[in-house]
């Protein structure tokens, strides 16, 4: 009776209240008076579309949105699956309250997946004037933890399986920051633990309106609420707003971040161009695309296939004339996804992938996904590369990783040394068909060589080329050491308990749920 009871409580939980009538708001239009309008104008050649400075280093990317919320004058959006409570999350989250105090409108959009221990400090912020927090397809109850939040709405997976893992910062509607980081420290190499390569862009020009476009058609969407309508203070105003401002160091002075003089492409940080008043960038035609907010809850599993940022990314790869390079840090391709490597590779088009290794995996069972088709890619011809933990500490060229461990997060593709894609979508089930995703092609030589050349860099000094021995039907990675090839028989870096668990329980899951 007792579990009877229990259950009836956590199913009465499961209901979303009623949304509050909130009026369709739109992004605020540019004026060329904001000091960030006049720098994109004095940095952007004649007849030119979209200028773009890719960002591989971790605090360069960090610095980048808070010089770029330090600069604002008018307005700030943006939307995260993730915004930690640590120090980089701390970081911006003071930033943007610095700038709503100046009259900067600012426009937080959160998924509500990981907002257990934050919801309060987003509460908090929300009630500062000129800002406003909203939440993705929130949980209704039970908020405390997330094994608790699905309990209390376990009528309510179907929805609650469906997350917005798009990433976009969009300064006074001229400068954006788009690409693979969340908001928290290991996305920036600032965990002492584990840290991510990751890449992001900087982006001005015919690009940012088609951004702001996506952007406002998920603030409006019904599947986003006020955060008031969710979260109720645990405390009275005045102590949740104080322990804000203690959390975020705002009577502190700002912490300071550490930049090195140059990144590897030889740029220096974005603020001593924008106090110059004059930005270097690389040009071409681009097109931002995303997800719609309502994925799925309209639509079949294969018309939100159809309709997907995924598919869209695979279009532009299987018009490849030469060669295709991509990095996927989950990459599960399913067979339709093998179906298009294969495509590829009869046509003699050169296709090189690299992912995670399962030391470096985060999500060992996306691993056990990709495991499956591992021998099939590399039979097929494709040319298959897997980070290495280990080596990636000792690459310096990339981030300072220390004694961290290095895990693949970013989600580029280069397609003929022409034309890029980068953006949020991993190639697995989730972003295809679960998720919504963001992601931004470019029709550009020069950058695509220059993201080339942060892919090479990553594939020949962190990682293990994978080799199909056909007589004896293995893999062997392949790595060099002092100059010396060392071949490894089975998976590089990973514990027996590790390839154990992958081994038992990879099979057991369904693909779709990867």
């Amino acid at each position: 009776m007792l579990a009877l009871g229990m259950a009836g409580l956590l199913a009465a939980c499961g209901a979303l209240p009623m949304r509050s009538a909130t009026p369709q708001a739109a992004a605020l239009a540019p004026s060329p008076d904001t000091a960030l309008a006049k720098i994109v104008a004095a940095s952007t050649p004649p007849g030119e579309h979209s200028g773009f400075r890719l960002m591989p280093l971790g605090v360069y990317s960090l610095d980048a949105r808070i010089q770029l919320a330090r600069r604002a004058q008018r307005s700030l959006d943006l939307q995260y699956y993730v915004l930690e409570n640590d120090g980089a999350g701390g970081l911006l989250l003071r930033s943007l309250k610095e700038a709503a105090l100046r009259g900067v409108r600012v426009r937080l959009l959160i998924d509500d997946l990981y907002t257990a221990h934050t919801d309060q400090l987003l509460l908090a912020l929300s009630t500062t004037p000129n800002i406003e927090v909203r939440l993705f397809n929130p949980f209704c109850c039970a908020r405390g933890s997330l094994a608790g939040r699905f309990a209390a709405s376990a009528s309510d997976i179907p929805r609650l399986n469906h997350r917005m893992h798009n990433k976009l910062f969009i300064a006074d509607g001229v400068m954006a920051v788009a690409g693979g980081r969340n908001i928290a420290d290991e996305y920036f190499v600032l965990n002492d633990a584990t840290n991510f390569v990751d890449m992001d862009a900087l982006m001005v020009g015919k690009v940012v309106p088609q951004l702001e476009g996506i952007y406002d058609t998920y603030w409006n969407s019904d599947v986003v609420y006020p955060i008031t309508d969710i979260v109720k203070p645990q405390r009275g105003r005045t102590a949740m707003i104080e322990d804000f401002d203690q959390r975020v160091g705002m009577r502190a002075r700002p912490p300071k971040i550490v930049l090195p003089s140059t990144d590897v492409l030889g740029y220096g940080p974005i603020g001593e161009e924008l106090d110059a008043g004059r930005i270097g960038l690389l040009w071409g035609p681009a097109n931002a695309v995303a997800d719609p907010p309502t994925k799925l809850r309209y639509m079949s599993d294969d018309e939100a296939l159809a309709t997907s940022v995924t598919m869209r990314f695979w279009s532009q790869l299987l018009i490849a004339e030469n060669e295709v390079q991509l990095t996927s840090p989950y990459l599960v391709p399913g067979e339709k996804g093998m179906e298009a490597f294969g495509a590829l590779r009869k046509r003699d088009v050169s296709v090189t992938l690299l992912t995670n290794s399962l030391a470096a995996n985060d999500e060992p069972l996306v691993h056990s996904g990709y495991a499956r088709y591992r021998e099939r890619l590399l039979e097929s011809g494709c040319d298959l590369y897997e980070l290495s933990p280990a080596r990636t500490t000792k690459n310096q060229r990339l981030d300072m990783f220390g004694k961290s461990l290095g895990r693949l997060h970013a989600k580029t593709a280069v397609v003929d040394k022409r034309k890029l894609f980068i953006g949020s979508v991993n190639l697995d089930p989730r972003s295809a068909t679960d998720n919504t995703e963001l992601g931004i092609m470019v029709d550009s030589p020069q950058l695509a060589r220059e993201l080339l050349r942060i892919i090479n860099i990553s594939k020949l000094e962190s990682a293990y080329r994978l080799r199909w021995v056909t007589n004896k039907r293995t893999i062997e990675w392949l790595t060099m050491d002092e100059d010396k090839e060392v071949v490894l028989t089975y998976e590089p870096e990973s514990t027996w308990l590790q390839r154990l668990k992958n081994n038992l329980l990879g099979p057991l899951v369904p693909e779709a749920l990867l």
